[in-house]
């Protein structure tokens, strides 16, 4: 059968297959489908997640997994509803051993679906609700009835005495999957499992949001200065990220002068003055691929001590840099970077986040994390086709500047290649006088 008249839910060992050619350069393809390149190849990258899923769920005890989280409902059904559905718990997929995914979706969207997404089978993509957060009292009796509908399904598929992963969960409706006969386990895991090794499409995703940030770090830089706010230049990259086709910006953290130490992690009305140090990290995502790419600037003139906090950050995020190919663990990454108390921060716990290095993809945080909170006790190992971000963070001697620097690297089959590319190598100076 060929690719024409294929099922287009059939899963192919060249589409489960996480090598990418790396004697190619990474792609950082437009958004328009032509048809004189071959560009992301949706339907084949729906055929690998579904594949990486499956083959993630055989490897389990479970007999089915029953997914709220939205990323892991687009992982797994190619299927994405507005960005307000993100945190309600309105739409879930069941899916078992060998089987199709099966979508209760929000009202309308269920009949969308059915026209619009052919990989699904149509009688699959069901309308549904459990109660969105609550707000529809349990005791109406919505929960129960889709549990015992679930546990239908998964007794027709022979996987009824086997348990369920879920993922995340309102708790009544767990109670109500135990009611129904139903063992409830974490799934959580078996999800992270499947989405940790990337794609060539992901990673072409990947790389083209990067793409996006880095222009509008080009932004940044001709428009930081004194008078501007930190809010002032949040909106206006939003502004670039959603005209040049992000589908979501999940935050900027925009932080200069005296908020840089300790890092608060947002923004605020802060209007920058000359000499501040100021550093940004641009979170957003194109087709759901996610960013997470920090850069700092000065403002007109950089201090002595400013420098050098920028250089300690820099050199701390080369050496980890630099270890990075498959077979690599955890703890070796870690153990170049600084202790918390090596850099004024009392435990490890206080410094979570600021010497660090997460997996990048549907979500902001996925495998591997890289953190001397968990690593250096429980290393877990680099594999060819991860896409993660590691960043580093310096206070500087003057009590209140800081410097934050991070890179997005994907793992290669000998080592690795960085797809964050606005230049950092150095300090750079924005209304230079």
């Amino acid at each position: 059968m060929d690719d024409i008249t294929r099922d287009p839910t059939t899963i192919r060992a060249e589409d489960v297959n996480p090598r990418y050619n790396w004697g190619r350069h990474l792609p950082a393809l437009g958004t328009m489908g032509v048809d004189f390149e071959e560009r992301v190849d949706y339907r084949r990258m729906h055929r690998y997640r579904l594949g990486r899923a499956q083959a993630a769920l055989e490897a389990s005890d479970l007999g089915a997994l029953l997914l709220f989280d939205d990323n892991n409902i687009r992982y797994v059904t190619s299927t994405k509803i507005g960005e307000w559905a993100r945190d309600k718990l309105s739409r879930w997929v069941l899916l078992t051993r060998g089987g199709d995914p099966i979508l209760w979706d929000f009202g309308s969207a269920a009949v969308h679906h059915r026209l619009y997404s052919p990989w699904l089978k149509p009688e699959n993509c069901k309308a549904g609700l459990v109660g969105l957060r609550g707000t529809v009292d349990p005791a109406f009796g919505l929960m129960k009835h889709h549990a015992e509908e679930m546990a239908s399904i998964l007794k027709s598929a022979g996987v009824a005495k086997m348990p369920v992963g879920v993922d995340i969960i309102e708790p009544p409706m767990m109670f109500e999957l135990q009611k129904a006969g139903l063992k409830v386990k974490d799934g959580q895991q078996t999800m992270l499992e499947a989405r940790e090794v990337k794609s060539a499409d992901e990673i072409a995703l990947l790389n083209r949001a990067a793409a996006m940030v880095d222009g509008a770090y080009h932004l940044i830089n001709e428009e930081l200065k004194p008078g501007i706010r930190e809010n002032d230049m949040v909106a206006r990259v939003n502004e670039f990220l959603y005209r040049h086709g992000s589908d979501d910006v999940e935050a900027i953290n925009a932080i200069s002068g005296e908020r840089c130490n300790p890092h608060p992690h947002n923004f605020t009305d802060r209007m920058v003055r000359p000499g501040d140090q100021v550093f940004f990290d641009i979170l957003h995502s194109f087709v759901g691929y996610r960013t997470c790419y920090y850069r700092t600037f000065n403002v007109g003139r950089a201090t002595p001590s400013q420098r050098d906090a920028y250089k300690k950050c820099r050199e701390w995020l080369d050496l980890a840099i630099d270890l990075i190919k498959p077979g690599v663990t955890t703890d070796e990454v870690c153990s170049v970077w600084p202790k918390a108390q090596d850099f004024g921060f009392p435990d490890e716990l206080s410094a979570f986040g600021l010497q660090f290095g997460h997996g990048l993809g549907l979500n902001l945080h996925e495998r591997p994390i890289i953190s001397r909170v968990v690593s250096m006790d429980h290393p877990t190992v680099i594999k060819e086709g991860m896409v993660f971000a590691l960043e580093t963070y310096c206070p500087a001697s003057d009590g209140y500047s800081a410097a934050r620097i991070e890179e997005e690297v994907v793992v290669t089959d000998k080592g690795h290649t960085v797809i964050s590319l606005f230049p950092a190598e150095e300090l750079p100076i924005a209304a230079r006088y």
